[in-house]
C-alpha cells in the first residue's frame, strides 16, 4: 500500500514540474512583449510630464511595482489599499505596539507608533543590549531574552496626529542599542523585535510633511541642510523624494520612489512639487513617506545623498479640496508655541477673546505640565483653542510656519506671539465712550480695517518688557495684575499677518514673516496699541528660561554665547541661579494702565476674583 502511495505521489510531482515548466516557457517567449509594453507606457507618461516642472522618475528596482505605478489606476489602488492597510491596523487596539520610527535627542529618544494608545496604557520603554560576543546562549543557540533587554519606564506619551502617537523614552545606558522599543507593562513581548532598528540623531532627519492643496506641492521640514537663517536660499540643489515603506533610512524598505523638483527652500522648510499620482489622490496619502536629497563632493564627482526621514504624509480634512472654502473664515486668530506655561494659558486665550480673537493654535513643544487639561476646561468654555503636539525641539520658526499653513484655510489674519504677551490698546481703555466695557473687540477691529486692502499684510506692534516689579512669588491674579513695572524703551515687535499673503517660502524670524511680493506691513503707534511683554517674571517662573529656548537661531542661554543679545536677561551667566536683588531689576516705569484695566471690568463686583482663576475641572 505504501508502494502505491509513493509511486503515486511521484506522478504527481512530475505533473506539477511540467506544468511549471510549461508556464515558465510562455512566460519566457513573451517576456520580450511584456518590456516593450512597459517601456512604451513610460514613454507615454514621460510625454504627459514633459511641459511639467516636475520630474517624474520612478526608480525601476521593483519592476511589478513600479509598472502598476505607471497606469494611474493601479497607483490609485497601490495608494488606497495602503490607506486601507494602515486604517486597518490602526482600528486593532488589541494588536502589538509597533514602533515606525525612532528620533534620537539630547536628553531623550523619541518613538514614533503608527496607531492611538488606549486610555489606559501602561506602557514601558524596551532596551537591547549591545552584543559583545560573550552573550549566553539558550540550547537553540539564540541569546537568553532575559539578559539582553532592559525596561524603564516611558517619560511621557502624546497624540501626534489623526493616526499616530508618540512616546518618549529616557536615553540608553552605554551598553545598550538606541534602537527603543515599547511593550504594555505586563504583556508579552518579542524581544528579537527591535533588534534591527534604527535611531536617527536629531541634527540631521526630515522630520515632517504636510500637503499644501493649493499650490500642489508639499511642505517639507528638514534639519541637517543647513541653509542660512532668515533668508531664501537656492532649491536647484535639492530634490524630493515620495515613497511608500515602514523605514525611514531611503535606501531599504520602499516599494517605490518618486523624485520631482524643489521649488522653495528657507531655513528648515522645503517646498516639493507633488508627483501626479499624490496630486490626483490627495485624499490616499496615507503613509507616504518624504524626504530630500543633495549633492555633495566635487563638481566633477558629485555624491546624491538622501536624509533619512520620518516625515509621512496623511491626508486630513484641510488636504481635500474645497473642504473649508466653503465655510465662513475667522477674522482673528493667534499662534503659539509654548513649553510648560499650562498655568499662563488660560489668562492669555480669556484676555485675548475680550479683544476679538476667535480661534487658537497652541503648539505644544514638550510641555508635561497638564497642558492638556487646561486646554479641555478651555473648550468646555466654548473657547476654540486647538493643541497640537509639536514634538520638534528648537522649531519655533519652522513650527509658526506650519501653523500659518494651517490658520489660512480657517483665518483672514493669525497673530504670531507669546503666552506672556498681551496687546493693550491705551487710547480705547481709558477713554471710554457710549455704554458697555471699553476695548471690547479692539484688536478684531485693528486688522479688519485693512483685511481688504490692497498692500497691507502684516500689522507689527512693539513690546514693552516688564520685570519682577518687585514680587518674590508668581502673582495669584495673573500676570496683567501682577507685574507692573517695565524698562522705558520697547525691544522688538510682535506681528499679525494676513495668512493668504505670506511668501510661498513661509520664511520668519518669529517676530514677523515675509510677505508676497507687493505687499508691506505698517507699525502700529504706541499710544493705540502695544504689548505688555511680561518677559521678566519672579525668578521661580524665569529659571525655565535656562533649560532650552524654542526659537531655532537663538543660544540655549547654558552657552557662553551672545550674552549681550536682547534675546538673554542683560546680566545673567550661563548658570540659572538667581542674581542679587532679582525682583527689583528692570523696573524703570510704573505702568498700571492694563492692571488697573483687568481690575476694573473684569474682576467678580462679590468676590474681586478674576475669570482665569475660576476652574471648572
Amino acid at each position: 500500500m505504501s508502494g502505491m502511495d509513493s509511486s503515486e505521489q511521484r506522478r504527481k510531482r512530475k505533473r506539477m514540474l511540467r506544468s511549471y515548466s510549461q508556464a515558465k516557457h510562455y512566460l519566457s517567449l513573451r517576456r520580450p512583449l511584456i518590456l516593450c509594453f512597459s517601456f512604451f507606457i513610460f514613454l507615454l507618461l514621460l510625454s504627459f510630464e514633459r511641459f511639467r516642472p516636475a520630474s517624474f522618475r520612478p526608480v525601476l528596482t521593483a519592476s511589478t511595482t513600479t509598472l502598476s505605478l505607471l497606469s494611474s489606476t493601479a497607483s490609485n489602488s497601490i495608494l488606497e489599499s495602503f490607506t486601507n492597510r494602515n486604517r486597518n491596523s490602526n482600528s486593532r487596539d488589541s494588536s502589538p505596539l509597533r514602533v515606525q520610527d525612532r528620533i534620537l535627542f539630547p536628553d531623550h529618544i523619541l518613538l514614533i507608533v503608527p496607531n492611538r494608545f488606549r486610555q489606559n496604557d501602561q506602557l514601558e520603554c524596551v532596551y537591547h543590549r549591545l552584543s559583545n560576543g560573550s552573550d549566553e546562549l539558550l540550547q537553540d543557540g539564540e541569546k537568553n531574552p532575559h539578559l539582553d533587554f532592559a525596561i524603564r519606564p516611558v517619560l511621557s506619551t502624546d497624540v501626534y496626529d489623526e493616526l499616530r502617537s508618540i512616546a518618549r523614552c529616557p536615553l540608553p545606558s552605554n551598553n545598550y542599542s538606541e534602537a527603543v522599543d515599547l511593550r504594555r507593562r505586563g504583556g508579552s513581548y518579542d524581544w528579537t523585535a527591535g533588534i534591527n532598528g534604527t535611531a536617527y540623531p536629531w541634527d540631521r532627519v526630515v522630520y515632517e510633511a504636510v500637503i499644501d492643496i493649493d499650490g500642489d506641492t508639499a511642505v517639507v521640514f528638514v534639519k541637517g541642510l543647513n541653509l542660512r537663517p532668515h533668508r531664501k536660499s537656492d532649491p536647484t540643489r535639492l530634490t524630493c523624494h515620495f515613497g511608500l515603506g515602514n523605514n525611514g533610512n531611503w535606501e531599504k524598505d520602499l516599494g517605490f520612489v518618486l523624485t520631482t523638483e524643489a521649488v522653495t527652500a528657507a531655513q528648515e522648510v522645503v517646498r516639493c512639487l507633488l508627483p501626479r499620482t499624490i496630486r490626483n489622490n490627495p485624499d490616499k496619502t496615507h503613509g507616504v513617506r518624504v524626504t530630500i536629497g543633495y549633492n555633495t563632493g566635487s563638481a566633477r564627482a558629485p555624491v546624491h545623498v538622501t536624509l533619512p526621514s520620518v516625515a509621512t504624509l496623511y491626508s486630513s480634512k484641510s488636504t481635500v479640496r474645497n473642504e473649508n472654502q466653503k465655510k465662513k473664515k475667522h477674522e482673528l486668530c493667534a499662534c503659539t508655541m509654548l513649553w510648560n506655561q499650562a498655568p499662563a494659558l488660560k489668562e492669555w486665550v480669556m484676555y485675548h477673546a475680550w479683544l476679538g480673537v476667535e480661534r487658537w493654535f497652541v503648539y505644544d513643544n514638550n510641555s508635561d505640565d497638564g497642558i492638556e487639561d487646561v486646554v479641555q476646561e478651555l473648550e468646555l468654555q466654548a473657547y476654540n483653542v486647538s493643541r497640537q503636539s509639536w514634538p520638534w525641539i528648537k522649531t519655533q520658526e519652522a513650527g509658526f510656519s506650519r501653523c500659518a499653513l494651517r490658520a489660512r484655510d480657517e483665518c483672514h489674519w493669525v497673530g504670531f506671539f507669546d503666552v506672556d504677551e498681551f496687546f493693550y490698546f491705551p487710547r480705547a481703555f481709558r477713554h471710554h465712550r457710549g455704554d458697555g466695557v471699553p476695548g471690547e473687540n479692539s484688536l478684531r477691529n485693528l486688522v479688519s480695517n485693512y483685511s481688504y486692502s490692497p498692500t497691507i499684510g502684516e500689522i507689527r506692534t512693539d513690546c514693552h518688557s516688564f520685570g519682577p516689579s518687585g514680587l518674590s512669588s508668581h502673582p495669584s491674579q495673573g500676570v496683567t495684575v501682577g507685574y507692573t513695572c517695565r524698562l522705558q524703551s520697547p525691544e522688538r515687535h510682535k506681528s499679525i499677518v494676513r495668512a493668504d499673503l505670506l511668501d510661498v517660502t513661509l520664511l520668519n524670524v518669529v517676530h514677523h514673516f515675509r510677505l508676497r511680493q507687493g505687499f508691506r506691513h505698517l507699525n502700529v503707534p504706541e499710544n493705540v496699541a502695544v504689548i505688555n511683554h511680561y518677559k521678566y517674571q519672579v525668578w521661580e517662573t524665569f529659571r525655565a528660561k535656562f533649560f532650552r529656548r524654542v526659537a531655532t537661531y537663538v543660544v540655549d542661554w547654558q552657552e557662553d554665547q551672545n550674552q549681550g543679545s536682547k534675546d538673554r536677561a542683560p546680566g545673567l551667566g550661563t548658570e540659572a541661579i538667581e542674581p542679587p536683588n532679582w525682583r527689583l531689576r528692570f523696573c524703570e516705569v510704573w505702568d498700571t494702565g492694563l492692571k488697573d484695566y483687568v481690575l476694573g471690568y473684569f474682576a467678580d463686583p462679590a468676590t474681586g476674583s478674576l475669570p482665569w482663576e475660576k476652574s471648572l475641572l
